[in-house]
């Protein structure tokens, strides 16, 4: 066959550069805080990140979507400290997770795309695929840990039950740092930790007790996470 009647190889697109999505991950986020939601534009995000817009857009269709994979990749930050007992390791989870909230483009981003997602049901979507799902990892590992060790009891053989306890575990967790971190503005700290641990752990009677002093390992240690 002549050259000339040969097909020619099909061009592929250029490959996605990790360095370039870090760029624009880390732009989005630095805008978000200095900027607000309100006057955040893709055009702004790809000034500071180096990038033509139109690299952004061939990523994300939206800033929503932008925005929503910007504070994603800091979730994805999160992991499950292994305390030696269940105990110890919610409690240095829930201190890590509130630890990564007090930071400013973590709060920014994700109070201004849980607010825009109150009238946009795909971008419930994104947030519940991009953040919740993918963080329901931890109580998947804190779990099992805790079965080889014995303070759990194995798994059902019913994985849609299993499914439905994980969810409850991680609402009832990521449910009360979001609300005492962004909601009430409160502090998540050893103290507060270790008696949220106490009432998930052991119901309300034991938190309704006068005398439940902080143990004295936690309170030999400081700083916001473990």
């Amino acid at each position: 066959m002549a050259a000339a009647d040969r097909p020619c190889p099909q061009r592929r697109g250029r490959p996605r550069s990790a360095a370039a999505d870090r760029a624009i991950l880390d732009a989005t986020r630095a805008a978000l805080v200095d900027l607000g939601w309100s006057r955040l534009t893709m055009s702004e995000v790809a000034h500071r990140a180096g990038v033509a817009k139109t690299t952004l857009y061939r990523r994300w269709a939206a800033k929503s979507e932008l925005v929503v994979d910007a504070v994603a990749v800091l979730f994805d930050e999160l992991e499950l400290p292994d305390g030696g007992s269940l105990r110890a390791d919610v409690e240095g989870v829930v201190l890590s997770f509130a630890a990564l909230l007090r930071r400013p483009e973590t709060k920014t981003a994700l109070m201004a795309v849980l607010a825009e997602s109150t009238t946009d049901e795909a971008l419930r979507q994104r947030i519940r695929s991009a953040i919740v799902d993918r963080q329901k990892r931890l109580v998947l590992a804190g779990r099992a840990r805790a079965q080889q060790r014995g303070e759990l009891p194995p798994d059902s053989s019913d994985d849609g039950e299993t499914a439905r306890v994980v969810d409850l575990i991680f609402d009832v967790i990521a449910g009360a740092v979001v609300h005492r971190s962004l909601v009430s503005d409160r502090p998540v700290d050893r103290s507060w930790a270790h008696h949220f641990t106490t009432l998930l752990l052991e119901g309300l009677g034991a938190v309704s007790s006068p005398a439940d002093p902080l143990p004295e390992r936690a309170t030999q240690k400081t700083g916001g996470s473990v």
